[in-house]
Order: C-alpha cells, then structure tokens, then sequence
C-alpha cells in the first residue's frame, strides 16, 4: 500500500490519487477515505489557481451568478457551502450577496479549511465559523441555515447521492442549491469522464423522489471545465420554526454542542471535538468519549495548558 507521503510525492508528479487508491483498495467508486486523501493533497492548487487571470475570471463570474440567483430567492439571514474547500467560491458569493449575513462553511479535509480561513481573512471576510465536517453527518443542527448550497462537493461521491442530499435537505431551513456535475445534461464525451472519475448522478431524479420541492434543474452558464458541464439545481423547503442561536451540531446526535474549556462538548454524546489552529473538528471519528470532562474541568482536576 502506497504510504500518504509517497502519495503527496505522486500528486507532485500529476499522478491521479483517486485513481491509485481506488486501484489499490480494489473498489469501483471513492470511499471517503479516498476523497480525504485526495483533495486534501490538493490543498493549496485552487487559491494557486487564482494567479490566473482567466481562472480568477472565472471564478468571479460563477460566484457572482450564485450570489444572483440566491438573492433572486430570498433575502438570506444565514447561509452554508456545504464542501467549501478553500473558500475560493465562498468568499465571493459573500462579497457579491453584501449586507449582514451568518455565514458557515465545513469540508472533509482539516488542510482545505485552514487554506479557506486565510483566504477569507485576506478578503476582509473574518467573522465566517470554518469546521471540518463529513457530508454524511453534517455538523449543524435541523433547518438551521437559510440557504446551503454545494460547489462540486457531492461530486466525487458516486453512489451515495440520497444519503449525501438527505443531510443537506435536513439543514437547510429555506433553499437548497446544488451546483454538481449535470451527467443527463452532458454529452457522451464527458459522461464517459464522469463515470471514469465516479462522478455523482440524477441528483434531480433522486431529490424528486425523495419528495423535495425541485424548482429548477438546467445547466449552470459559468463552466470552468466544459467536460465537467456544471448543473444548477434548486429545492424549496420553507421551513418555519425559531431560529437557533447557535447552529453548529454534535455530528453523531445532530443535537447542540456547548463550548467548554475551549472545546465543543456534546452533553447528549459525552463526547468532546478538539479544535486545532482554531477549526473545529466536527467529524464523528474526531469525537473523544469524556463522560466526565465537565465535571473535571470544574472541579480543576487538571489544566488544559498543562501536560
């Protein structure tokens, strides 16, 4: 098996990591393992690729078409890029949306996250919450943020499409907006790539199914890669209800988290997530069983800036 620093040297080498793992496990589509791995050796190649001035074109016509078509739904008071990378979209979908708005963002990768934080915080943009997060069991609480959207994230995950939207579907509070992969809209050329990379499908098909409200479904006009042809996909959901003061979520029980001694703590799990260099780290697996870590900490058993 490869070892992750002969992997690091291979993507130095343009060598496809998804590919190798996948041959090397012996399976037919990314696991999550692969996709960490991969995009987390890519970290860095997209802020690079804004030195571009045809990429950094690009990228700000598609962000501010986004932003359009959100203020062409609603007014959002919170919004989350569900697979937000290096915050490369996120920061000018925030920048052309203007006024005062909550603003999240999470990705499978600790490495991304931290990229997008200092991206933004170049930007002026310095009051977004960041966390790392696992579109299986996405870290904020049910219908918590106005509108969440996706930017490709669903995209290298082949197969699992309901689950992934089911997640998405249960925070969204007002809209749900996927820009992913369009396969039924694509040629064959590019549908015999997408099927080579595992690329998701029938996003539409399945949200239909599933009973959402999809009210539109065509092909997104800003495409940076014309064999990966963007589609955009909208669903309703209109949630009423109050509105939490805090959003962020134990990823197991999708219950509140506190903070305590610096740490986020679920009082229903007895489970404390560790933040480093200040992200919050809000996959299950980061998950550390501390039945007793409150009572510790208030009794002073032991210090948290002491060995």
């Amino acid at each position: 098996m490869t070892t992750p620093l002969q992997l690091k040297e291979l993507y130095k080498q343009g060598r496809n990591i998804s590919a190798l793992l996948r041959e090397e496990m012996g399976v037919q589509s990314n696991t999550r393992e692969i996709i960490e791995i991969a995009y987390d050796m890519q970290t860095g190649s997209y802020i690079s690729a804004m030195q571009n001035e045809d990429m950094a074109m690009c990228q700000e016509e598609y962000s501010k078409e986004l932003a359009n078509i959100i203020l062409s739904l609603c007014r959002p008071m919170s919004i989350l890029e569900a697979g937000v990378g290096e915050a490369t979209t996120f920061s000018g979908v925030l920048r052309h949306l203007g006024g005062e708005i909550s603003s999240y963002g999470f990705d499978l990768s600790w490495s991304r996250v931290a990229y997008a934080k200092n991206w933004l915080h170049s930007k002026g943009i310095v009051n977004s919450v960041l966390c790392s997060g696992d579109l299986f069991n996405i870290p904020f609480l049910d219908n918590s943020i106005d509108v969440v959207y996706t930017s490709h994230s669903i995209e290298p995950n082949g197969g699992n499409e309901e689950p992934i939207l089911r997640e998405l579907y249960r925070v969204a509070r007002k809209y749900l907006i996927l820009l992913e992969p369009g396969y039924e809209l694509a040629n064959d050329e590019a549908r015999r790539r997408m099927d080579t990379h595992g690329y998701c499908k029938n996003l539409k098909g399945i949200a239909s199914s599933l009973g959402y409200d999809v009210l539109d479904h065509k092909l997104f006009p800003f495409t940076p890669n014309p064999l990966n042809p963007t589609a955009l996909t909208i669903i309703h959901k209109d949630k009423d209800g109050d509105i939490p003061s805090s959003v962020l979520a134990c990823p197991k029980l999708k219950t509140p988290l506190k903070e305590v001694g610096g740490m986020l703590y679920s009082p229903e799990a007895l489970v404390v997530y560790p933040s480093i260099g200040g992200i919050p780290c809000l996959r299950i697996e980061n998950g550390i069983i501390a039945s007793k870590y409150e009572e510790v900490l208030d009794a002073g058993y032991c210090s948290l800036n002491r060995l």
